[in-house]
C-alpha cells in the first residue's frame, strides 16, 4: 500500500507542475459557470422547482458541476492517453511484468490527480460562484464530509470507466473512438448538461441508474441534502457498487489482455 501511496503523491505533484494550465482551467470553469448560471436562472424563473430544485439549489448544482468537471474527469483526461499509447507501442508489456497490479498503479496516480484538481480547480470556481450568487451551501459539517466521501467514490467510478476505455486499445487500432463515446456519455449521463432529475420518463430512470450519475448527480444531491439517513447509505452503496463492479470487470479484461501479451510475446 505504501507503494501506491507514493504513486498517488506523484500523481498529485505531476499535475501541480502545470500551473498555467490550472489557472486557465479555473478561468474556463468560472466563465462557463457564469454562462450556465444565467441560463439556469432564466429557466428556473419560468419553471420554479424544476426537477425538485429551488433556484438556490439549481445554481449550486451548476457550480458543483464546474468544481467536479476536472476532478471526476467527466470530459476525460488523466491517464487514458498515456496508457493507450503504451498499449499501442507495446510498452505495456513491461508494465504487466512488474510486481505490481496494473489497475491499482494507474488508479493510485489518478487519485492523486483528482485530489489536485479538486483543490486547484474545484475550490476557486465554487468560492467565486458563492460570492456572486445565492448558493445553497450546507451548514452541517456532516454533509460536507458525506459530500467528500461521495466525490471520492465518484472519482473511483470515473477511473474504472476510463480504465476500461483505455484497455479497449488492446483490441482496437487505438482508443480514440471509445474515448469519444465515453466523453459524450460522461457529459450527458453525469448531469453535467442538466440535472438527471429533469430527464423525462424512462430516460430519466435509466440515466440515474447508469454509472456516470455517480460522477456528479449523486455527489450534488448529497451536497444539497437530498440524501439523508438510509437514503445517504443507499447513495454510497450505489456508487460503491458501480465502483466494485467496474473495477472487477477491469481486472478481468486486464487478465485477458495479459494472457494475450504473454502468448504473443512467447
Amino acid at each position: 500500500m505504501r507503494l501506491y501511496a507514493v504513486v498517488a503523491a506523484g500523481g498529485f505533484r505531476r499535475h501541480a507542475t502545470y500551473r498555467i494550465a490550472t489557472a486557465a482551467g479555473v478561468f474556463t470553469n468560472t466563465v462557463f459557470g457564469f454562462v450556465l448560471t444565467y441560463t439556469y436562472m432564466a429557466l428556473w424563473d419560468e419553471r420554479p422547482r424544476l426537477g425538485g430544485y429551488d433556484m438556490g439549489q439549481a445554481l449550486t448544482f451548476v457550480w458543483l458541476g464546474q468544481a467536479l468537471l476536472a476532478t471526476c474527469a467527466m470530459m476525460g483526461g488523466g491517464f487514458e492517453d498515456e496508457l493507450v499509447e503504451r498499449i499501442r507501442t507495446g510498452d505495456v508489456a513491461i508494465d504487466l511484468y512488474r510486481p505490481v497490479d496494473l489497475q491499482l498503479w494507474w488508479m493510485a496516480g489518478d487519485l492523486g490527480r483528482a485530489a489536485y484538481q479538486l483543490l486547484a480547480r474545484g475550490i476557486a470556481p465554487m468560492v467565486l460562484g458563492a460570492l456572486a450568487f445565492p448558493l445553497a451551501l450546507p451548514v452541517s459539517p456532516g454533509i460536507w464530509l458525506a459530500f467528500l466521501v461521495s466525490v471520492m467514490l465518484g472519482v473511483v467510478v470515473s477511473f474504472a470507466l476510463r480504465y476500461l476505455v483505455a484497455l479497449s486499445a488492446f483490441w482496437l487500432m487505438d482508443g480514440a473512438g471509445a474515448a469519444q463515446i465515453a466523453f459524450l456519455a460522461g457529459l450527458f449521463f453525469s448531469g453535467m448538461l442538466l440535472p438527471l432529475t429533469l430527464f423525462p420518463g424512462a430516460l430519466g430512470e435509466v440515466a440515474r441508474m447508469l454509472p456516470w450519475s455517480a460522477l456528479l448527480q449523486v455527489p450534488a444531491d448529497v451536497f444539497l441534502g437530498k440524501h439523508t439517513g438510509w437514503g445517504l447509505v443507499r447513495a454510497f452503496a450505489f456508487q460503491g457498487g458501480w465502483a466494485v463492479a467496474l473495477l472487477t470487470v477491469g481486472q478481468l479484461v486486464q487478465s485477458v489482455a495479459t494472457r494475450r501479451v504473454v502468448v504473443q510475446g512467447g
